[in-house]
Parts: structure tokens; sequence; C-alpha cells
């Protein structure tokens, strides 16, 4: 939560609002202002001064959304391989409520995935205590592009990236990338980057077990604007403001 301080009636000045969030200088804010580049509740503002609500009002910089003021937290946790994507384990295995447990998170948080990885997966997964936001971002319409990386057997030639582009019929209906980049290929192991915007059960895995390249490790390293970076296994950062707006502006927000 981005702690802005407001006036008796609940209001921030414009510019005071951008620059506390981080948009730039309080003089660069006023100079987006006078150049037409901001917007609230998609009308343009270039009086200095103007008063907003927030936590309600929907401001835009240059056509990007910047997300109101609220108490919900959005984070980006690298999950460790082994590590069940659940808050809580009845079978007492490692789960995402021990990594964060581990990070001395807040108990009155209640974070909640977005989502989910398979045990033997890693990569990023998003955590939140925004429901709405949640089960929207997870929702197949909105088709947010997740990015996997992918460790698997054999060599991955050309033609099986441009038959995963053209589409695969599996057991559950078709799967298609929308981008299927070979990293490496030896005749033994290759590197695989792929981009699928679906959620169905282990679809990666499956997709190239059934071209006849098993996966030995997967990671997933981007779910949309939002990349693992620098975050080491067991590790979670704040999403940016940038990384949230777009977010929002994907679930329509």
């Amino acid at each position: 939560m981005r702690d802005i301080a407001t006036d008796d009636e609940g209001l921030v000045r414009l510019q005071k609002l951008l620059a506390q969030s981080g948009v730039g200088s309080r003089r660069k804010c006023e100079e987006l202002m006078l150049d037409g580049e901001v917007e609230v509740d998609g009308e343009v503002v270039t009086r200095l001064g103007t008063k907003v609500d927030p936590r309600t009002a929907v401001v835009r910089v240059s056509g990007r959304l910047l997300p109101p003021v609220s108490d919900f937290v959005y984070l980006a946790l690298n999950k460790p391989r082994g590590v069940v994507s659940t808050m809580s384990d009845p079978q007492g295995r490692r789960s995402l409520g021990d990594v964060v447990a581990e990070l001395d998170r807040p108990e009155a948080e209640r974070l909640f995935h977005v989502g989910r990885l398979d045990t033997d997966t890693s990569g990023l997964l998003l955590l939140t205590n925004d429901g709405e936001f949640a089960q929207q971002l997870a929702h197949p319409s909105y088709e947010v592009d997740k990015t996997y990386v992918a460790e698997v057997e054999g060599h991955v030639a050309r033609k099986v990236a441009t038959t995963m582009l053209a589409g695969v019929e599996l057991d559950d209906g078709p799967v298609r990338p929308t981008r299927v980049r070979i990293v490496s290929a030896t005749p033994n192991r290759s590197i695989v980057e792929l981009v699928i915007h679906e959620g169905r059960n282990r679809i990666v895995r499956r997709l190239l077990d059934h071209l006849g390249h098993p996966v030995r490790r997967l990671t997933r390293t981007d779910i949309g604007p939002v990349g693992l970076g620098n975050l080491r296994p067991g590790e979670l950062r704040d999403l940016t403001l940038d990384e949230l707006g777009t977010l929002l502006d994907a679930v329509k927000r």
C-alpha cells in the first residue's frame, strides 16, 4: 500500500499523487499535466492543483494506468521446485504458505496465490490478498501471456517449433503457443522458451512430451509484464506500479 497523505476530505493534489507514486519529481509531474499527458477518469487534466481521491480516481499517465491507492498487496514470488502451490498442505509437504512464513510477512495479509505451478515447476507466481484481481487474472478469457523455459530431452528441431506454433491437439483440446524460441539444442538436450496464455494443468509438459521431448526442468519466467528478474528461489518482491497498472488494465480494473 502506498502511504499518500490526503486532506480532511480524502483528496490529494494530482501532481503530489503522481510524484509520491514514483512517476517523477513534482516539477516533472506538473510538466506532464501541462503537456496533456495525464488523464483522470477519462478526461485530460492540465490544471495544476486539481485534487482527486487517490483510492477511486482512474489516473493514466501517457496512457498507462496508475494503480489506485489500496490496502491490497501484490507480490511476485520465485517458487522453488518441490513446493506445492497451496498456502497449506494436509500431507505436510512444503507449501507456499511455508515459504511466505519464512519471509516474516504479516499474518493479517492473508495472502493467496494467483493460479498455480506444478510442484516440480519453479518460477514466477503472483501472491495477493485482492480476491477479485486474482480471480480475474486467472480466468482464461483475459489471456495474459506466460513465459516458460524448459530443459527437455533430445534435439528440438525447427520443425518442432513450427508445429507448436501451428497448434497441437492434446487429449483435452488444442494448444497453440504464441511464441516459441529454441535457445539451444544438442543431440541429448535442448532449451526451449515458450509463451502461452492458457493455464491448463501441466500444459507445457504435456505439449512437449506429446512432441517427443519430455521435460527435465521447467521454469516460468514471466507473467504478462512481470518478470522474475533477479529474484532467487524463495524470494518475493512487491510489483512495481507499472507492472500492477498493466495487469489491472489487462483485467479491465
